[in-house]
């Protein structure tokens, strides 16, 4: 057995060179099974917790990232981010919330088509991947979120996306939707 600070630097150094978010298993691919790797990352996380940077797991991955209140340091020769279109900010909300899901089941939801280019977006971006095929007639392809989406929006596992609660304390939903929606929950009782 390898002596612990051995453990915790060889898990340290394959996080710090490698060049995407890793599972426990590619970790250990890496420094080979006879180490903890379970308990040099909690470790770790430790170790880094309140510096300039900091361990965190998102989606069953790990990876180094700036402390998020020093994060506006580096924003100063970022990229221009492009923003998304409505329709591309709704077909992602349902996605993530329905995964996985065919095209007609978003523009069920939505009420309207969408273009073959929101989800090229999305695609393009890294936030939606295809997931297969629903297995139905015409065999449909189907879409899920990937782990680059939650590392975007600080997301630990899709669990984490806010509730309908959460939604309207924040007042992120339309009251209008909320006025229609309590008329037909009225209307629905009458009956």
């Amino acid at each position: 057995m390898t002596p612990p600070d051995d453990a915790l630097r060889a898990v340290e150094a394959t996080l710090f060179a490698a060049e995407a978010p890793m599972s426990v298993d590619e970790i250990v691919a890496y420094v080979g099974e006879g180490l903890d790797v379970k308990a040099a990352l909690a470790a770790l996380q430790n170790h880094y917790a309140g510096r300039g940077i900091e361990l965190v797991e998102r989606g069953k991955r790990w990876h180094f990232q700036t402390a998020p209140d020093l994060a506006h340091l580096l924003r100063k020769e970022r990229e221009e981010a492009r923003k998304l279109s409505r329709a591309a900010v709704e077909t992602l909300a349902i996605i993530a919330y329905h995964e996985p899901v065919s095209r007609a089941e978003v523009e069920a939801i939505r009420g309207v088509q969408i273009s073959k280019g929101t989800l090229d977006v999305l695609m393009e971006a890294g936030w939606v991947r295809p997931a297969g095929r629903r297995e139905v007639p015409g065999r449909p392809l189907i879409y899920a979120t990937t782990a680059a989406f939650l590392t975007h929006f600080g997301l630990g596992s899709r669990r984490d996306l806010p509730g309908i609660e959460d939604l309207k304390a924040a007042g992120l939903l339309d009251p209008v939707d909320f006025a229609f929606e309590q008329q037909l929950e009225l209307g629905a009782a009458d009956e």
